[in-house]
């Protein structure tokens, strides 16, 4: 939403500041040369990046106008499904877990968390280690070093979109050139027409350098900054589970396990200690 308003408010100043001051609008038509830009750049992505991150730039622009799919509530939902998981493994043993780890889909458990059950990648991070809990892990520095690294890998993977994205952008201003320099070729091959005709022309090319700007620092570097800042929030939630897994092998209480994960969380999400120990008695009986 905030990216199509901010998208709308480029184009309105831009356009409208230009038009405000006299200028025609039917010059800024230059159906070429945005041809030559658009198309380089698509051509340079696609030559430039793996076949995952290509055909991940299209679910990367849904994400981008969804904006990140993690806030208070998604995190009271998350600490309140682990705050059960830890309160079944105490008062049963972690192998009272393995029934709902293997098959979490028909889990009575896990469907009581319906928003976290529908995220496949979060589901099955938390299960592949819930099960080494089953299988009788108890080292938690072992687990964390784990831990980290498959979150620095799935970060590493998807940032690998918003990177392609933010190189597109840098890219822009020089391709705006190509645009501009074939412009002055067309121009200088018609040199002998009268002043308007060239006017015209110059006019042209110069919108090649304009729009490779514009594209770049209005739009394209925007897009890639904000997927980095959306898929530094999938990072942040894998962490609070990793936090709130650590703190029970290390033998906390499921209210102490949960709220080391809530401590970690950027404030803006973060529920009140008050807010998720209410969310955790009220929780419907097992």
């Amino acid at each position: 939403m905030f990216v199509l308003i901010g998208a709308a408010v480029v184009i309105v100043s831009v356009i409208g500041g230009y038009v405000g001051n006299g200028g025609e609008i039917g010059v800024l038509i230059q159906p070429f040369e945005w041809l030559i830009i658009l198309g380089a750049a698509i051509g340079s992505f696609i030559i430039g990046n793996p076949k995952t991150v290509i055909f991940g730039l299209g679910k990367a622009m849904s994400t981008m106008l969804k904006g990140s799919r993690h806030n208070k509530a998604s995190y009271l939902e998350l600490l309140s499904l682990l705050y059960s998981l830890f309160k079944l493994a105490k008062t049963k043993g972690d192998l009272a877990l393995e029934s709902h780890v293997e098959k979490p889909d028909e889990s009575t458990l896990f469907q009581k968390f319906p928003k976290f059950s529908s995220d496949h990648h979060s589901r099955e991070f938390l299960c592949d280690y819930l099960r080494l809990l089953t299988l009788g892990t108890n080292n938690a520095h072992e687990v964390e070093s784990i831990i980290d690294a498959e979150i620095e890998s799935h970060h590493h993977e998807i940032s690998l979109i918003a990177n392609a994205v933010t190189t597109m952008a840098d890219a822009m201003p020089a391709l705006g050139i190509v645009a501009a320099v074939l412009g002055v070729i067309h121009t200088m091959g018609s040199i002998t027409e009268p002043p308007e005709v060239l006017g015209h022309l110059i006019g042209a090319a110069l919108c090649g350098t304009f729009m490779g700007v514009l594209l770049s620092y209005g739009f394209f570097a925007p897009f890639g900054r904000i997927l980095d800042i959306i898929y530094k929030t999938e990072a942040e939630y894998l962490s609070c589970m990793k936090n709130c897994l650590l703190a029970h092998m290390m033998g906390y209480a499921p209210q102490v396990s949960i709220e080391f994960g809530r401590k970690s969380l950027p404030p803006h999400v973060r529920p009140s200690f008050a807010e998720l120990e209410e969310t955790v008695t009220n929780l419907p009986p097992d």
